[in-house]
């Protein structure tokens, strides 16, 4: 209010010049007056001025030549050059060690988190399960370098460890979560990758993550392989995926409803690899007992898989 005494008091003035388009000189005149814990209008005050001048304007600028053939065409993702030594579980725990001692916002630990992904990428199972004995303990601010390292090391050796963590319940909830979200980002899926991640989606508690983040596996790994649908592995999961729905995708309540949307939306996720389950899945879309939400996830299961299929022929033509 006006009764209330200003605490600080603010006055600033410059005066530019301006020539031709371009400021050749600036004055600035500062002054700031607090009354903090004073009486009677008395305080203290501080004044504060500066002035830029242009001295002189570079009629043209020197760039250094650069040899073309030192330039080459590259993505934006980020570039590390690849160690030629052999990298050991011990360095690995040590720079765990590290990790835990470093502040938490520093450019040294954003540094050795980078270096802890790249050195994993070079352990074989044998080496990362050792690592994993020695390493997963968590930090003083309840931070766990390795499981949030091994996610982005996607080697087929770290992602059969996540698989027995995740089966052994070695993690919190919400860190296997992750591990399986993870697997979407996987550029180069193995089919050991497959073998391995196929039994999780028959554990009576798989999550709808799990069911979600395997079949995007499977779906990037068809992408590079032509006949992916003769894979054992491959066979395997959408045998898995393929009794869930049964022959027509029946469900009894509410419950049995909401898993049978998420494995339809887990075999549209498959894509390539669901070929071998379009007839039941026009089975599942025609049904006109089937609750609409079904009928309709039934569709959107086809979005991934190629007209090959014969996808056209299958689908319902009636309402």
């Amino acid at each position: 209010s006006q009764s209330e005494q200003q605490i600080l008091s603010s006055k600033l003035e410059c005066v530019q010049s301006i020539k031709d388009g371009v400021l050749v000189e600036a004055k600035c005149a500062e002054s700031n007056f607090v009354t903090l814990f004073s009486q009677k209008g008395s305080g203290v005050k501080m004044q504060t001025q500066s002035s830029l001048k242009l001295f002189q304007v570079e009629t043209e600028t020197l760039y250094e030549k650069v040899d073309s053939e030192d330039l080459y065409v590259t993505s934006m993702l980020y570039e590390r050059e690849e160690t030629k030594r052999e990298v050991t579980g011990g360095e690995v725990t040590e720079l765990v060690w590290k990790l835990c001692l470093a502040h938490s916002a520093s450019f040294e630990t954003a540094d050795l988190f980078m270096t802890l992904v790249f050195e994993l990428r070079h352990l074989s199972l044998e080496a990362l399960k050792a690592v994993w004995q020695r390493s997963s303990f968590k930090c003083r601010d309840n931070w766990q370098p390795l499981i949030d390292a091994i996610p982005s090391c996607a080697t087929e050796a770290c992602v059969v460890l996540m698989k027995e963590i995740i089966a052994s319940r070695e993690v919190e909830e919400d860190k296997a979560e992750y591990f399986f979200w993870s697997f979407s980002f996987i550029p180069k899926p193995t089919l050991g990758m497959i073998e391995s991640l196929a039994p999780l989606l028959k554990s009576p508690g798989a999550s709808q993550s799990c069911f979600l983040g395997v079949t995007a596996l499977l779906h990037r790994f068809c992408s590079a392989y032509n006949s992916c649908d003769g894979v054992p592995a491959v066979q395997s999961v959408m045998r898995t995926l393929g009794k869930f729905l049964g022959g027509n995708c029946a469900v009894q309540d509410s419950e049995s409803l909401s898993k049978m949307q998420l494995v339809l939306k887990a075999i549209g996720n498959a894509g390539l690899a669901a070929a071998s389950l379009v007839p039941v899945l026009s089975s599942c879309a025609s049904l006109k007992s089937n609750p609409i939400e079904i009928r309709l996830a039934a569709i959107q299961a086809f979005r991934r898989i190629p007209c090959s299929a014969q996808v056209s022929d299958l689908l319902p033509t009636g309402d």
